[in-house]
């Protein structure tokens, strides 16, 4: 799935540095399928750290081409996103469109710091508890 939405030179982003060797978080990887079995979407999570606090890394999340713009990764960020509340993870960051994401609650991290080569203005966050990110700053680095 991830092969065929995402461009070959995405696993030499930062974000993939900071997913190597730790496990997925396996309660929040989810996939879709239709009433067939075919797979239609699929999303992951990975613990980092961000100095002492703890946050959950969203991605990759991706669409099969056929069943974008029918409303399934929405479904698949807003169910995990709930599931990881219930699991009481404080805290998501992601790189991302923030146009796209803000419709689920996500925000500009300013004072959080993504390995290179990443963009600043496309690391983003979302609370699962309020007041999560007051106080948080610093380099995002791999949960170990």
């Amino acid at each position: 799935m991830y092969d065929l939405c995402f461009a070959p030179g995405r696993t030499v982003l930062s974000s993939y540095r900071l997913r190597d060797d730790v496990p997925p978080v396996p309660e929040l990887c989810r996939v879709a399928r239709d009433e067939t079995g075919i797979l239609g979407g699929a999303i992951r999570y990975w613990p980092v750290r961000i100095g002492h606090w703890q946050a959950l890394l969203l991605g990759p999340v991706a669409v099969h081409p056929t069943a974008q713009g029918e409303g399934l990764g929405a479904a698949l960020i807003r169910d995990t996103i709930e599931r990881a509340r219930a699991l009481e993870w404080a805290r998501v960051i992601l790189v991302g469109d923030e146009p796209y994401y803000r419709r689920f609650g996500f925000f500009k991290l300013d004072q959080i710091v993504m390995p290179p080569p990443t963009n600043p203005e496309r690391v983003l966050g979302y609370a699962l508890t309020p007041g999560a990110w007051e106080g948080v700053a610093g380099e995002v680095t791999r949960h170990s």
